[in-house]
């Protein structure tokens, strides 16, 4: 992916801009058969992320997904065509969303609810729509989710993307569970596979690079409820991680997102240092009032600060932080990623989870609201 250039306000401070996308191809793959579920001539069992066992007569063909998340692992494996409803927040401008962008024919279908993490279901809108399943991701509580199966009478499916996100089991399960219900275990199997080996060839490029050979790097301007300044970080990062890198901010011993005192930053100079585009905007303000605190900054001073396109948008894009995974890896190793051009492998991996090259508008999008 060529490099886009943002200026920090000053010209000698440059962010390379780089927004990422998704793994997408046809191939066939092998995947054990859903351990979660049990066949017979009557219909299907499944277990649910909560363990909640719910029994089908067949495959679920009129779908709806509500909750943080939910839409966009159902896009990641069935058609659009059977989806009955969506919420109101998925009628959204698509900035952000890549499945949203993909299936802009989204926006068409009727209003089930809300939407939005501090919303819940709809049960009225949803029995309106008459499906024949209800994937949720609304609430890690199975009476809360058994009571509005109850309200309902229709089979309700909790879904979750774990703790992790990205890479995380839950988001296996979860994908292998919408397949068996609409009857596409073979394409729940490739996109498992797909992302799985996504995370083996970044691991495998990175595992051996002996830590002194390391660049240190930090990522600020973290979104998290809402938009943060360069002091807002993670602590084990996902991203970091799956490419083994030097997290300065791994040394607090904590996990997840943490706010930092900036003077720390200074203390701890890192190499490189990715900003996500959800706080840039207060990056370029916080520099306006208090230049000399930027311009101590190695990375800055250096021209080694880059940008990520932020991941975490109604829960995590998979697509977008697989991507930037990649264009991490290329900035810190970029021997070791010498065969990737990152924006091509953006647009891969969306071609694969959502069966189009989304790389350019969310890239286009993004930058038009800063």
């Amino acid at each position: 992916m060529s490099k886009r250039i943002i200026s920090l306000l000053i010209s000698t401070i440059m962010l390379t801009t780089l927004l990422l996308g998704g793994c997408k191809s046809k191939a066939s793959t092998d995947l054990a058969t859903n351990s979660n579920s049990t066949s017979s001539s009557k219909g299907f069992t499944i277990i649910d992320t909560l363990g909640r066992n719910i029994t089908f007569e067949s495959t679920a063909k009129r779908v709806v997904a509500i909750g943080p998340g939910a839409l966009r692992l159902y896009c990641y494996v069935g058609s659009i065509d059977n989806l009955v409803g969506i919420e109101q927040i998925e009628k959204k401008e698509p900035k952000g969303r890549p499945y949203a962008i993909a299936n802009p024919s989204l926006k068409e279908l009727e209003v089930i609810g809300p939407g939005g993490p501090n919303n819940g279901p709809d049960p009225e809108k949803l029995l309106s729509v008459k499906p024949d399943v209800i994937f949720t991701m609304y609430s890690y509580d199975k009476a809360t989710v058994d009571a509005l199966q109850s309200k309902t009478g229709i089979p309700v499916v909790a879904l979750s993307y774990g703790k992790i996100r990205t890479f995380d089991p839950s988001i296996y399960e979860s994908i292998e569970i919408i397949g068996k219900v609409i009857g596409e275990e073979k394409r729940a199997s490739e996109v498992i596979n797909y992302i799985k080996k996504c995370k083996n060839d970044l691991d495998n490029r990175t595992k051996d690079i002996l830590d002194s050979d390391k660049p240190s790097t930090y990522v600020g301007a973290i979104s998290y409820k809402g938009a943060h300044g360069i002091e807002s970080t993670f602590s084990n990062y996902s991203l970091f991680n799956s490419v083994n890198a030097k997290n300065v901010v791994d040394e607090t011993g904590e996990t997840g997102h943490i706010m930092i005192d900036k003077e720390k930053l200074i203390e701890w100079n890192p190499d490189k240092i990715f900003i996500d585009l959800g706080g840039l905007q207060l990056v370029k303000e916080d520099y306006n009032k208090n230049p000399e605190f930027y311009n101590i900054l190695a990375a800055f001073k250096n021209g080694e600060v880059y940008s990520q396109l932020p991941f975490n948008f109604y829960n995590t894009n998979i697509d977008t932080s697989i991507a930037d995974a990649y264009f991490i890896g290329k900035v810190l190793y970029p021997d070791k990623f010498d065969d990737i051009d990152p924006e091509t492998k953006a647009d891969e991996i969306y071609k694969f989870l959502l069966g189009k090259e989304v790389y350019s508008q969310m890239a286009n999008e993004r930058l038009k609201s800063k």
